[in-house]
C-alpha cells in the first residue's frame, strides 16, 4: 500500500517566517552566551585599540614638539602653545572613542561579573537583574557617559601629564635666555619683564598669553582632580581602562 509523503510546511518552521528559534536548553544557552561574549570582547579590543592609537599620537607629538621647540634658540615658544590645542583636539577625539568603548565594556564587564564569576565561585548576593540590562542595552544602545566624563578619565589616565610636560617646556622657553635667538644676562630670566616680553605671542601680549595660560591649566587641574559618580569597577577600585 502506497503512502502518500507529506512535505514541511514552512509556516510552521519559526526560521521560515523570520524567527529564529530560540536556545531551548540549559547547553544551547551557555553556547549562545559564549559567543555572544565573544563578539563583545571583539568590540570592545577594536574600540580599546583605537583608543591607544589616539594616545600614541598624541605622544608622539609630545616628543616631537618639545625637540623642536627646546632643541635650537630660534624655535618660537608659539610651538608649544600649538601642542597645547594639538593634544587638546586628541583628547577630544579619544573622548568621543571612549564614550563607545565604554558601553562594549560595560556589556563584557557585567557577563563577566555576573555570569562567568558565579560560575567559578557562586555567591548568594547576585544581583539577578543583570541580563536585564544587558538586553536593554542590545534592544536600545545608548552612551553611558556623557562627553566630559569620558574628557575626564582620559585627561587623569594620560593627557594631565602630556600637559604638563608641555607647561614646564613652554615655562623654561620663555625664562631661560639660552633658549631665545638674542639671550642676555643671566640674571634678567627672574625678571618678571623679561618673561613677559618672552611670552608675547604676534600682537598679543605676553601678559595675556600668562593669563590664558594659566585660565587653561587651571581648567586642566580641575578636570583631573574632579570626580564625579563613578560606579561599579570604579568605585570600587577594580582594573579598569
Amino acid at each position: 500500500m502506497d503512502t502518500e509523503l507529506t512535505a514541511p510546511n514552512p509556516t510552521n518552521s519559526p526560521v521560515e517566517r523570520g524567527r529564529p528559534s530560540m536556545p531551548s536548553s540549559s547547553a544551547e544557552v551557555t553556547n549562545t552566551l559564549t559567543h555572544y561574549y565573544r563578539g563583545e570582547l571583539a568590540r570592545m579590543t577594536s574600540w580599546r585599540d583605537r583608543i591607544d592609537r589616539t594616545s600614541n599620537w598624541a605622544i608622539t607629538v609630545v616628543a616631537a614638539l618639545l625637540s623642536v621647540s627646546l632643541s635650537t634658540p630660534s624655535s618660537h615658544h608659539g610651538v608649544l602653545l600649538f601642542g597645547m590645542m594639538l593634544i587638546t583636539l586628541l583628547l577630544m577625539i579619544e573622548a568621543r572613542r571612549y564614550r563607545f568603548f565604554d558601553v562594549y565594556r560595560s556589556r563584557v564587564r557585567q557577563l563577566e561579573r555576573n555570569y562567568f564569576a558565579q560560575i567559578l565561585a557562586p555567591q548568594a548576593e547576585l544581583n539577578n537583574d543583570w541580563a536585564l540590562a544587558i538586553a536593554s542595552s542590545l534592544r536600545a544602545p545608548r552612551l553611558l557617559l556623557s562627553y566630559a566624563e569620558a574628557a575626564q578619565r582620559r585627561l587623569r589616565r594620560n593627557y594631565c601629564w602630556m600637559y604638563a610636560i608641555l607647561l614646564l617646556a613652554w615655562v623654561l622657553k620663555i625664562s631661560t635666555p639660552r633658549l631665545q635667538t638674542d639671550p642676555a644676562a643671566q640674571e634678567m630670566a627672574h625678571s618678571w619683564s623679561y618673561i613677559t616680553d618672552n611670552a608675547a605671542l604676534g600682537p598679543i601680549p605676553g601678559v595675556v598669553v600668562i593669563v590664558l595660560v594659566a585660565v587653561f591649566y587651571a581648567a586642566v587641574v580641575y578636570g583631573t582632580l574632579h570626580r564625579g559618580s563613578d560606579e561599579g569597577d570604579f568605585v570600587h577600585g577594580e582594573a579598569h581602562v
